[in-house]
């Protein structure tokens, strides 16, 4: 316990001497990222640390969540849906159901050459269907001021009821996956769930009705209750207050958005850690690691295995999710683009294996200390090269090395990883 207070306590003292010797704005920027890095961990770590199921698809649980925020809370647009918003959601409604005919079909017809020729009927039936209602309601939706819509819209409900639907839609998503990819081996199984990743990130960049494509979602609410740094430096009261202390109205502002954005994803962090080890250390969380340790000695006591990680597989997904939909809450846009697999998915692995698998206070310890390193060498790397190399002489190795200091955090990472696997093979919170 005094090492792991340490340890927390040195990853609080990088985030303090951030503040003291760079900037307080730039410490909290780091530790957002940071508190939603862990609770990604936290997701990771159920499904790997608990069952033992290795999930390359994190990118793509993420973008769903971001998907939820434009969904829910991102203004309404009545000329869309007056276009073709009715068509695009019976094409959708006879998609589903083509395929739950053609399951419940190959469910209960015995098999033979009738059942192999009628399920690909009902699936070509369906989809030319599906293809002839929703395709002219797209072009109609996306003809519609593409300038700056182009879309349905969303809702425009606030944006705290986003995050829950964030973790609904990633756990539909997880279940969809699991009920097809969790039979297989767990080096397939990294390799289905990174490839559906990747098609999740495609349809958002190429539906424009959606979430317009690579034109981005911009100006989405902020969660309740954190103002805008604009309505602060309006209010006279805060001038006066910000004045009084002698701080910069302007800096004071972003301060205390951050600080309001800290005390709601912590809170959030909180709960997910108390749900966490709850889950852990009660007969269900004993099963799952008894799953984890030994499948077929679990199977005999009979257990079911390939259900109870189909639901340790959608739990994981689902707070993945959530802290998906809380990012992209806190950016106030949704970019397609920006999801890539190194940050969302890789980089979520190195935290929990640092932290230490199945060890819930490990990967949140992970998320913190590779999220700081992450973006403080992004920063301090360029400087730190132009002082390395102010000594050489004008020429190529000096620019290639000035330009190549923004990646010298890819080199950074895999330093610290090789050092905290060799000395710390199970992380520097191992599971008990």
């Amino acid at each position: 316990m005094s090492r792991n207070l340490l340890l927390f306590a040195g990853v609080g003292l990088l985030f303090v001497l951030t503040g003291v010797f760079q900037s307080w704005n730039l410490a909290l920027s780091i530790l957002l990222m940071g508190l939603l890095s862990s609770i990604m961990a936290l997701g990771v770590n159920i499904q790997w640390g608990y069952a033992g199921l290795f999930n390359t698809g994190i990118m793509g649980f993420t973008a769903l969540g971001g998907l939820a925020v434009v969904l829910v809370s991102a203004r309404p647009v009545p000329e869309g849906w007056a276009a073709g918003g009715s068509g695009i959601v019976a094409g959708l409604v006879i998609g589903a159901v083509s395929i739950a005919v053609a399951v419940q079909v190959w469910k209960r017809m015995p098999k033979g050459m009738g059942r192999n020729l009628l399920v690909p009927a009902i699936l070509i039936a369906g989809f030319m269907v599906y293809r002839w209602v929703f395709d002219p309601a797209v072009t109609a939706v996306e003809a519609n001021n593409p300038a700056s819509a182009g879309n349905i819209g969303g809702l425009g409900l606030p944006s705290l009821l986003a995050w829950p639907v964030g973790g609904l839609l990633a756990a539909a998503a997880a279940w969809a996956i699991g009920k097809t990819a969790l039979g297989l081996r767990s080096d397939y199984l990294a390799i289905a769930t990174l490839g559906v990743a990747e098609i999740i990130v495609a349809v958002l960049k190429n539906e424009d009705w959606l979430a317009r494509g690579v034109k981005n979602i911009i100006e989405l609410p902020r969660p309740w209750p954190v103002p805008y740094e604009t309505d602060l430096q309006k209010s006279a009261e805060f001038i006066d207050w910000a004045t009084r202390w002698g701080f910069d109205p302007q800096g004071a502002s972003m301060i205390v958005v951050k600080l309001l954005y800290v005390l709601l994803f912590g809170l959030v962090l909180l709960a997910v850690i108390w749900f966490s080890e709850r889950a852990l250390h009660s007969p269900w969380g004993r099963m799952m690691r008894a799953i984890r340790d030994n499948e077929v000695a679990a199977s005999a006591m009979g257990k079911n295995v390939t259900k109870r990680h189909l639901q340790i597989f959608i739990i994981g997904s689902a707070v993945v999710g959530i802290a998906g939909a809380m990012m992209t809450s806190m950016e106030g846009q949704l970019v397609p683009g920006t999801y890539n697999p190194l940050r969302f998915t890789f980089l979520i692995w190195v935290m929990v294996i640092v932290g230490g698998s199945g060890n819930n206070w490990g990967s949140v310890l992970g998320g913190l200390l590779i999220g700081w390193l992450w973006l403080i060498v992004e920063s301090l790397g360029p400087a730190l090269m132009g002082q390395l190399t102010s000594m050489m002489a004008e020429g190529t190795l000096k620019a290639h090395l000035i330009d190549a200091a923004p990646h010298m955090r890819l080199l950074t990472l895999g330093v610290i990883l090789l050092v905290v696997l060799r000395f710390s093979p199970r992380g520097l919170m191992p599971e008990k």
